[in-house]
């Protein structure tokens, strides 16, 4: 069983990524947080016993400057989570193109910076583990949701050609495909329809659970969906 002590989730906000933190934290593992406005984090930090850093993930000095600062902070992390992203929606016509450039940056291009320098480290560690959240846009866009279904299919090829790089030396690398809406503090399924989206703490749940596999059973890929969700 893989034995974890800490972990860096990037594009951390009150979502998923607070349940993530919290049930890494829960586990004692040592948590930092990377965010574009950190400070937005000061309440869960104190809660966890996290810290958070300052990084736009899309800027490749960001990117570096993130994990100088997390090397510093616990070395190299066990494991590091993207959770980073950007979505625009509308007909093809109307789109802005950049805000369709912001979109593909924050969900690929950033994914790419992080994995980059993460794998830099756990190489020469010779152990790890990356988790990507994708989105059922990974596998199928829709329509006036180009930008997004651009980015995630491109993060997921991402994942793909990395689990086939660095699993061979150790490093874990697994894609959730988050396919349906995830419950937060400002978003909440109707009276009528009960638990048709994702509870994030039973998304934590899962991420935590693939991310303690052992390497002979591996999952590259998980698909989690509410149980009203339409296929």
């Amino acid at each position: 069983m893989t034995k974890i002590k800490t972990a860096l989730i990037v594009g951390a906000g009150f979502g998923l990524s607070a349940s993530l933190a919290r049930r890494f934290n829960l586990e004692g593992v040592s948590v930092a947080l990377a965010s574009r406005n950190p400070s937005k984090l000061d309440n869960l930090c104190s809660e966890i016993n996290a810290s958070a850093f300052f990084c736009d993930a899309t800027e490749a000095d960001n990117a570096a400057a993130l994990f100088t600062a997390t090397d510093a902070y616990f070395g190299t992390p066990d494991v590091v989570i993207f959770n980073a992203g950007g979505s625009v929606r509308g007909p093809i016509v109307d789109l802005d193109p950049q805000a369709v450039k912001e979109t593909l940056l924050s969900s690929a291009y950033g994914a790419f910076l992080i994995a980059q320098q993460a794998a830099d480290r756990m190489i020469k560690r010779g152990s790890g583990t990356m988790l990507f959240t994708g989105a059922s846009a990974s596998i199928k866009g829709y329509p006036q949701s180009a930008p997004f279904a651009m980015g995630k299919f491109a993060l997921r090829g991402l994942t793909e050609s990395l689990a086939r790089e660095l699993q061979p030396q150790n490093i874990h690398i697994a894609h959730f495909m988050i396919d349906g809406g995830i419950r937060n503090p400002g978003r909440t399924e109707p009276t009528d329809k009960p638990n048709s989206m994702l509870d994030p703490d039973e998304i934590a749940e899962t991420y935590w659970q693939v991310a303690m596999q052992h390497r002979s059973a591996w999952s590259l890929e998980v698909n989690l969906r509410p149980w009203l969700e339409t296929f």
